[in-house]
């Protein structure tokens, strides 16, 4: 099955599901704060097991006590796709497991 970019106007609609999401640079991006670098790095690799299991995988920033993640499709040029959508959710879900701000 091919997967399709998603509109601009899409793309705004769905974020309003994803609070703190936004799209910069045709990616989607947030950034979660945690209590503690251990905590940080502990959500980098549980991240990074859902990207596996999605075979979807995004661009991960380790701070501190932040982990800022960018979505994006590279199969299809780099544009938002409901792949991304998924995936921003899943680790939406797991923000919200570790307590993420």
């Amino acid at each position: 099955m091919a997967v399709e970019p998603l509109s601009r106007e899409e793309i705004e609609t769905r974020l309003a599901d994803l609070p703190g999401w936004s799209l910069a640079d045709d990616r989607l991006t947030r950034t979660f704060r945690l209590g503690s670098h251990l905590a940080a790095t502990a959500m980098v690799v549980h991240i990074a097991q859902v990207q596996e299991e999605l075979n979807h995988h995004s661009d991960l920033t380790l701070g501190y006590t932040t982990v800022s993640v960018s979505v994006h499709t590279h199969s299809v040029g780099g544009a938002v796709t409901d792949k991304d959508f998924q995936l921003a959710r899943r680790i939406q879900d797991l923000a919200a497991s570790h307590q993420a701000t």
